[in-house]
């Protein structure tokens, strides 16, 4: 398996010796690679391997604590928020379930990102939001609520507001979580379509491991804090990494602990306690 990531010259995205934590707990240290462009790549790993963590700091949402995150060669932990508010208009960020505003209809969900970054005329706003929803196939929804269409009809619209101003990147947050099969079918169609006939750089995180697989081009596995493989899906699928395995194969022993780090259970419950949970005598 190749373990070599896309040349700088092909990365729309690169984050360089990369290292973030939440207070005294490090999420990612000293983590390195590349997106390549116009590709549909997938960031996968365990839980709690930093995935959405990524995605927090190429949109600025989060700065580095060392260490570069590069978009189109710019350092967005760099910017100042009027910069960042120009970046950001070159992303499209497809959250975890939608998150639409609820007190807005269909329309002016994906209206929003317009009107926000723009100028445009209402007019010429109304035409980009239809041909958007057209695309995702929800334009004769235009007037309902986010409370009057369905889970999967919640994720297309999301998927409309994110290609809403035509972005170089869009950035996709676990987009198949609780979708009923037909859904999910239908996501994973508009993803791979729209990425490719606008020509976008995609990002998916995901723990659909078979979707996923069968939508990117390039797949990244996380272990803990950086790159355990990466490379073509059936390269990374072929990979014997133990941690790589173990994900790919969905084992419930190997690297990735059932238990959290804490305590012994010695120390937790005492020796009595021990012996009674080893089935001995007290």
């Amino acid at each position: 398996m190749s373990s070599q990531a896309p040349a700088s010259s092909d990365a729309l995205v690169e984050l360089r010796n990369v290292t973030f934590g939440y207070g005294e707990r490090v999420i990612l240290r000293d983590l390195s690679l590349r997106v390549p462009r116009g590709k549909v790549t997938a960031l996968m790993g365990a839980s709690g391997g930093g995935k959405t963590t990524v995605l927090r700091l190429i949109g600025g949402q989060q700065r580095a604590q060392q260490g570069e995150v590069l978009v189109a060669g710019q350092d967005v932990g760099r910017m100042d928020m009027q910069q960042l508010y120009a970046a950001r208009r070159r992303m499209g960020m497809l959250f975890q379930f939608g998150a639409l505003f609820t007190d807005m209809s269909v329309f002016d969900n994906v209206a929003f990102p317009l009107r926000e970054h723009t100028d445009l005329p209402d007019e010429l706003i109304r035409d980009i939001v239809l041909m958007k929803l057209h695309a995702v196939g929800l334009r004769g929804a235009r007037d309902l609520m986010p409370s009057q269409i369905s889970g999967g009809m919640s994720r297309r619209v999301a998927l409309a507001r994110a290609i809403a101003l035509d972005p170089e990147l869009i950035m996709y947050d676990e987009p198949f979580a609780g979708l009923d099969p037909i859904s999910l079918g239908t996501a994973a169609q508009l993803i791979r379509q729209l990425g490719d006939s606008m020509g976008l750089t995609t990002i998916i995180v995901s723990h659909d491991l078979e979707e996923t697989f069968r939508l990117a081009d390039h797949v990244i596995i996380l272990g803990p804090g950086s790159v355990a493989a990466q490379g073509t899906p059936d390269e990374v699928r072929a990979s014997q990494d133990p941690l790589v395995h173990q994900f790919v194969h969905a084992l419930p022993t190997g690297p990735v602990p059932f238990h959290y780090p804490g305590p012994s259970v010695a120390q937790d419950f005492g020796a009595v306690g021990v012996q009674q949970q080893d089935g001995g005598a007290s």
